[in-house]
């Protein structure tokens, strides 16, 4: 079984990881507050001191962190230690642009995948998160399905291009879900009804993901990656959706809590 190191134990990292565990993958984790690695470790996986340590003598690299900043700061430490047949996964949400500047900096004979997820907790902790693998996946596509089913999507960076489109149609629509749930309100009518007719109408699965409680992705993700996708080009509806999410964000009780939080926030502003 090929050795994986795995940089990240955030809200969707934790339970990626536990998918390999209990594939039988000798797991070494990484993460900046150590202390969110022992229930892992009481699980089998061994904690690595700092990112190089994590990735010397790893098969597969796996990161997962929270945006451009994190990763960048993480390859600083585990680029020179990457030995040449090692596959490395970015799996977080950063756009194209950073994938690319990565791959530039990746030593011969290292084969680096963009390779970010569709879906949030839930599905993370059954296994059944859509993967979105740009560049050459051949060597890694049978670890990547351990967290769901792979897409293909193109060169390098075509998954991290990829996941920013995804994710803008995800924020977008549960922002028009919380307009029309505030119409319904100044309108004096009654929310579950409102809910159902929305529910049963083209935004159905925004409805859902607008009112779930078993989910997480925070509202300050969600301005990270809209904030992304308005960089490439100009998208009126997103940069109105982007200011809704800043407000969100603004407030300590929403910003680092699911975005069903933020439409309470804007239905009420």
């Amino acid at each position: 079984m090929e050795k994986i190191a795995f940089l990240g134990l955030g809200h969707m990292g934790e339970p990626m990881e536990r998918q390999l565990l209990a594939a039988g993958h000798p797991l070494t984790v990484w993460n900046r507050t150590a202390e969110k690695a022992e229930p892992l470790v009481k699980e089998g996986a061994r904690l690595a001191a700092d990112p190089a340590e994590a990735v010397r003598d790893a098969d597969v690299v796996i990161t997962m962190l929270a945006g451009p900043d994190a990763v960048r700061a993480v390859a600083d430490a585990i680029v020179p230690e990457l030995r040449a047949g090692t596959h490395w996964a970015e799996m977080s949400t950063v756009g194209p642009d950073v994938v690319r500047e990565l791959g530039a900096r990746v030593p011969d004979g290292v084969t680096l995948v963009d390779a970010p997820v569709m879906g949030s907790t839930d599905k993370a902790a059954s296994g059944q998160l859509g993967i979105l693998a740009g560049g050459d996946a051949d060597g890694i596509e049978r670890i990547l399905a351990r967290f769901g089913p792979v897409t293909r999507t193109g060169p390098l960076g075509s998954g991290a291009a990829l996941k920013i489109v995804v994710n803008t149609a995800v924020i977008g629509g549960v922002v028009l879900v919380a307009e029309a749930m505030k119409l319904a309100d100044a309108l004096g009518l009654d929310e579950e009804t409102a809910k159902g007719a929305l529910a049963g109408g083209p935004l159905g699965g925004a409805v859902g993901r607008a009112f779930a409680t078993d989910v997480h992705f925070g509202s300050d993700l969600a301005v990270k990656d809209v904030a992304l996708a308005t960089e490439v080009t100009r998208l009126p509806a997103m940069e109105a959706v982007l200011d809704h999410y800043k407000a969100a964000a603004a407030d300590p009780d929403v910003v680092h809590e699911d975005i069903a939080r933020a439409v309470g926030h804007i239905r009420s502003a």
